[in-house]
């Protein structure tokens, strides 16, 4: 059995597949197993939280990780250990979530610089065969521009600050708990505030028709342009720009028009990659 994985700070799918690529079993989901924000104690409760893979464990033989808080060496070796652990018979690769977006958005293995805007966000170009990136993420407290859990930010302070619209305000403070107290117990005390954070951005697209609203999307990604996107100027001389995740996915006329402005070219968007990386590794299979 070959197990498949995509994660996020909020989520992980999991597709098992024979060799073949058939799917076994229903998709999987566990919470986010994000290893630079939670220890290995977590990691492993929330992967035991699951009755397949406690089920299956001993008969998946390959495991292909890809997730977020795996693009430096510690989280990723602590996340490999705990999975080679857990799943005792299997052969155990861990990468970053960024190559997952690479591997389910580009076309025949063709150079691209390629985005996430999910709960988090990256930028790398792929040269057709390395990942290459120029600036390490530091995470969602210093980095992470149009994400999830900027949007959030950008949210809960126009909130309070009030920047937001009076209808769009009243709006919001009717959909979630505004509360100080309430926002700063999860934020400070509670695990994963990045995703926490993340769970406001749905707010934004129930209500695109509205100007603040398109214009807190576009401020966003001109931050990850400058700052990520631009870094491969003379790349984007002749490749596109794929992006792969939700945020990117329900605001593709935004990002559309950001490459307008600042001249770029943009290529594909992917919801979710998970089975763009499914076909890739059986084709790919060792």
């Amino acid at each position: 059995m070959i197990a498949v994985i995509d994660s996020g700070s909020t989520k992980s799918d999991w597709i098992i597949v024979d060799r073949q690529g058939k799917q076994l079993f229903d998709k999987v989901r566990t919470k986010g197993l994000n290893p630079a924000i939670l220890s290995e104690r977590k990691l492993i409760k929330n992967i035991k939280k699951s009755e397949t893979l406690v089920e299956q464990k001993n008969n998946i033989t390959h495991i292909y990780f890809y997730g977020a808080g795996c693009g430096t060496e510690k989280p990723c070796l602590m996340l490999k250990n705990v999975l080679q652990e857990f799943f005792t018979n299997a052969k155990v690769e861990v990468n970053e979530d960024t190559l997952a977006a690479v591997y389910s958005t580009i076309n025949n293995n063709e150079p691209a610089v390629v985005c996430i805007m999910g709960t988090g966000s990256n930028c790398s170009y792929y040269d057709g065969n390395k990942l290459h990136q120029k600036v390490k993420s530091l995470g969602y407290t210093l980095m992470d521009d149009a994400s999830g859990n900027y949007y959030g930010k950008q949210l809960i302070r126009d909130y309070y600050f009030g920047h937001m619209p009076g209808k769009l305000r009243a709006a919001f403070g009717h959909e979630y708990n505004m509360d100080s107290d309430f926002i700063k117990y999860n934020l400070y005390k509670l695990p994963n505030p990045n995703a926490y954070l993340a769970s406001f951005a749905k707010f934004m697209f129930l209500n695109k028709d509205s100007e603040y609203v398109t214009n807190l999307l576009k401020k966003g990604i001109r931050l990850l342009a400058k700052n990520m996107i631009l870094q491969f100027k003379e790349e984007l001389k002749t490749v596109p720009v794929h992006f792969a995740g939700s945020i990117a996915y329900f605001s593709q006329e935004e990002v559309k028009e950001v490459a307008n402005e600042l001249g770029f070219r943009v290529g594909n968007f992917v919801r979710r990659p998970i089975e763009g990386l499914v076909d890739y590794h059986v084709k790919n299979l060792s």
